[in-house]
C-alpha cells in the first residue's frame, strides 16, 4: 500500500468524518423535504393543506437546527486532534481534511487515448490503475511527514494529469466532487482546478491537524508546532492567490483569509510560549519582554475574531471557534497586564547604572503614558511602582472574568477542561498577586492602566508549499515528449513512409531531441519523394520507437540501414505555424476551466523533472526559437543547434 496513507486506522479522525457525512445527508434530506413542502405551501389554496404543510415545516426546520448543532460540535472536537502529554496547553484549532468520492477515470482515460493520442488505450490500464490507487491514498493521508507527501506527490501529479489530458476547450466529462470541511455541503465541478485546489486545502488542513498536537511543553514540540502552523498559513494563502470561484465555501477568498489569519494567531501563541519557556531570568526587562509578547497575541486573535465575524463568515464559522478565538483574545490580555504588574511589583528597584536602559524599554511599553510621576520616579520609587502594578492587575483580573465570561457562553468549550483550568489558574494567579500587594490602608482610588503596546520578538511568517520537494515522474511517460504529446497539441495521423537512401543520402535536414524534428526537405531528393515533409516529427525507425530518442541515437538507426531502405513514421502538428498572440492568450485563460485563474502555479513551476521542461509552456512564453533556423513553420522549442544534413 501506499506509504503516508493510513486508510485502515478507523482513528476518531474518520469515524468523525463518517458521522459528519452522515449528518450532512441527513441534512440534504430535510433540506429537499423543506423545498418540497415550501412548494406545496405557496402553491396551494387549500386552508386544511396549508396548516398541515406549515406543521411539517416547523418539524423539518427544528430537525435542521438540531443537525446543525450536532455538525457545530463535530466541527469542534478539537480534542481528537490534541496531543495526550500531561502538561497544560492551551487547545489550538485544527481544521477536518475535505472529503471526496471515488473517482473511476478507467473509461474517460482510454477514449482520450484512443481518441486523441491515436494510441490504444487498454495499453495505459495498468498507468491509469496506479493514478487511480495513489488519489485513492491520498484521501485519508496519516498525519505526520510522509501523509503530506503523499498528498504533495498527488498534486504534482496532476499537473501531468493537465498538460496529457485536458485540452483548454473542452472537459473530460468527469466531475470531481468534494465536501466542504466545515459543513460538508458537497460541491462537484468539472474543471482539473477544483481538485488541485481541494488538495492544497487538505495539505494546509493536515499541517494545521499536525501542529495541534505537537507536545507544546517541550521546545522541540513548539518549535514543530510553529513549523506546521507557518506551512498551514502559506497552503491556505497560495490556494487564496492562485485559485478562484471556488464552489465550495471553504474555498473561498473570505474563508481562506480567515484562516490565514487563524494560523498566524496560532503561531504567535506558539511563540508566546516559547519565550515563557526560554526565559530563565525574571529580571525586569524580560517580564517587560513577556508582557509585550502576550499584548501582540492578544492583537492578532482579536484581529481573527474582527475577520471571523464579518458576514460571509460569521454564519458559516463553527461558533465554538469563533468563541475561542474571543476568549483566547481577553485571555492573553490579561497575561499581558499581568506580567506588567510582575515586573513593577517584583523586581528591584533599577541601580544607577541600570536606570537608563529600563527607562528606554519602559519609554515603549505602554500605549499612552501611565499618569502620575516621571519615569525616573515611578521606576526608583516601590510605593509608585505598586500602584502602577496594581492598576495593571485590577486590569488583568477583569480581562479573566470576561474571558471566563464568554468561555462559559459556548456549551462546546465548556465541554474543554483544559481550555477551563488554563482560564481559571490564571485568574487565581493574577488574584493572589493582587491580594499580596493590596494594603489595607490603600486610600488611593486604582487608576486606570494603559494597554501594553504589542511587540514580538519572532514575526510569524507565511511559508509556501514547496512542490519540488517531493520528485514525481509522469505516469503516463510512454505517451512521449509532453512538448509534442499534450492534450493542447493536435496532429494528424501517424503516416509510415519508406525511404530509400540516395547518392546523396535521404535529402532531409534533422534537429532537436525527443521527438527528432525534420527542419528541411531537399526539393526532389528522397526524402521529397516519399512525402515527408518540413516539420514532421520522427516518431519510429523501422518500427522501434523514437519518441523519446535523441538526435544521435535516431541518426544512428537510419545510418545503419541497408539497400532495402528504412520505414519511417511520422506525425505533422496540426496548425504548426505559430498561434498569433490573441490564441496564445485565449490558451492560457482557458475559457473551460471554470475555477481556473489562469492557475499561475502551473506556469510557475514548470515541469519539475522531464527531459523537455524547456518545452512545456510553447504557449504561454515566447517559444526560443534557434536563431540558426531557417523554417519558421514550427514552435521549435527544444530546439538545440545541432541541425545537420542526411
Amino acid at each position: 500500500s501506499q506509504q503516508g496513507c493510513d486508510p485502515f486506522a478507523q482513528t476518531q479522525r474518520s469515524k468523525l468524518q463518517h458521522r459528519r457525512a452522515r449528518i450532512n445527508q441527513q441534512i440534504n434530506k430535510e433540506m429537499r423535504m423543506r423545498a418540497g413542502a415550501e412548494n406545496l405551501f405557496r402553491a396551494t389554496s387549500n386552508h386544511k393543506v396549508k396548516e398541515t404543510v406549515a406543521l411539517e415545516l416547523s418539524y423539518v426546520n427544528s430537525n435542521l437546527q438540531l443537525l446543525k448543532e450536532e455538525l457545530e460540535e463535530l466541527n469542534s472536537s478539537m480534542d481528537v486532534y490534541q496531543n495526550d502529554s500531561e502538561s497544560i496547553s492551551v487547545p489550538m484549532i485544527p481544521l477536518g481534511l475535505k472529503e471526496t468520492k471515488e473517482l473511476d477515470l478507467l473509461a474517460p482515460l482510454k477514449d482520450f487515448i484512443s481518441e486523441h493520442y491515436g494510441e490504444e488505450g487498454v495499453l495505459f490500464e495498468k498507468e491509469i490503475k496506479e493514478f487511480m490507487e495513489l488519489r485513492q491514498a491520498m484521501r485519508t493521508p496519516s498525519r505526520n511527514e510522509a501523509g503530506l507527501e503523499l498528498l504533495m506527490e498527488y498534486y504534482n501529479q496532476l499537473y501531468f494529469l493537465d498538460s496529457r489530458f485536458f485540452p483548454p476547450t473542452k472537459t473530460l466529462g468527469v466531475f470531481f466532487h468534494w465536501y466542504d470541511s466545515l459543513t460538508g455541503v458537497p460541491s462537484h465541478q468539472r474543471a482539473l482546478a477544483f481538485e488541485k485546489g481541494s488538495v492544497l486545502f487538505n495539505l494546509g488542513a493536515l499541517h494545521t491537524q499536525i501542529g495541534a498536537r505537537q507536545d507544546r511543553a517541550s521546545l522541540p514540540g513548539l518549535n514543530q508546532a510553529i513549523d506546521a502552523f507557518q506551512k498551514a498559513a502559506g497552503a491556505f494563502n497560495y490556494l487564496k492567490e492562485n485559485f478562484s470561484n471556488a464552489p465550495s465555501l471553504d474555498m473561498s477568498a473570505a474563508s481562506l483569509t480567515m484562516l490565514v489569519r487563524l494560523m498566524v494567531a496560532q503561531v504567535q501563541e506558539c511563540v508566546f510560549e516559547k519565550m515563557t519557556l526560554l526565559r530563565a531570568q525574571n529580571d525586569f526587562l524580560s517580564r517587560l519582554q513577556l508582557a509585550q509578547e502576550a499584548a501582540r497575541v492578544e492583537d492578532v486573535y482579536s484581529m481573527v475574531h474582527q475577520t471571523m465575524s464579518q458576514p460571509h463568515v460569521k454564519d458559516y464559522v463553527p461558533f465554538s471557534w469563533t468563541t475561542m478565538v474571543h476568549v483566547k483574545s481577553e485571555h492573553f490580555k490579561a497575561i499581558s497586564h499581568y506580567f506588567a504588574a510582575i515586573a513593577l511589583c517584583d523586581c528591584a528597584a533599577p541601580s544607577d547604572a541600570e536606570l537608563l536602559e529600563q527607562e528606554k524599554a519602559f519609554l515603549q511599553f505602554h500605549v499612552t503614558m501611565p499618569e502620575g510621576p516621571s519615569l525616573s520616579v515611578l521606576l526608583q520609587d516601590p510605593e509608585e511602582r505598586r500602584k502602577l502594578g496594581k492598576a495593571h492587575l485590577k486590569k488583568a483580573i477583569m480581562k479573566h472574568e470576561e474571558a471566563m465570561r464568554i468561555h462559559g457562553l459556548c456549551k462546546i468549550l465548556r465541554k474543554m477542561d483544559i481550555l477551563q483550568e488554563v482560564l481559571s489558574f490564571a485568574h487565581k494567579r493574577s488574584l493572589s498577586k493582587y491580594s499580596e500587594i493590596d494594603h489595607e490602608e490603600d486610600f488611593f482610588e486604582t487608576g486606570e492602566a494603559p494597554d501594553i503596546h504589542p511587540k514580538t520578538h519572532q514575526k510569524p511568517e507565511i511559508k509556501s508549499p514547496n512542490f519540488s520537494q517531493v520528485k514525481v515522474t509522469d505516469l503516463f511517460h510512454r505517451l512521449g515528449p509532453l512538448s509534442v504529446f499534450s492534450a493542447k497539441n493536435k496532429w494528424y495521423p501517424a503516416r509510415r513512409v519508406h525511404l530509400m537512401r540516395g547518392e546523396n543520402g535521404f535529402g532531409f535536414t534533422l534537429r532537436g531531441d525527443s521527438p527528432v524534428l525534420i527542419a528541411g526537405v531537399i526539393p526532389g531528393g528522397c526524402a521529397a519523394e516519399a512525402g515527408l515533409k518540413e516539420g514532421d516529427y520522427i516518431i519510429s525507425v523501422n518500427g522501434k520507437d523514437c519518441k523519446w530518442s535523441k538526435h544521435a541515437e535516431v541518426v544512428q538507426l537510419l545510418k545503419s540501414t541497408g539497400k532495402e531502405g528504412v520505414d519511417i513514421g511520422v506525425i505533422t502538428l496540426q496548425g504548426s505555424e505559430c498561434p498569433k498572440a490573441a490564441d496564445r492568450k485565449a490558451a492560457v485563460m482557458s475559457s473551460g476551466s471554470g475555477m481556473l485563474k489562469s492557475d499561475k502555479e502551473n506556469s510557475r513551476k514548470s515541469l519539475m523533472n522531464s527531459k523537455s521542461a524547456s518545452t512545456l509552456l510553447v504557449w504561454s512564453k515566447k517559444s526560443k526559437r534557434s536563431k540558426k533556423s531557417t523554417y519558421s513553420g514550427v514552435p521549435f522549442t527544444a530546439v538545440g543547434d545541432n541541425e545537420a544534413m542526411y
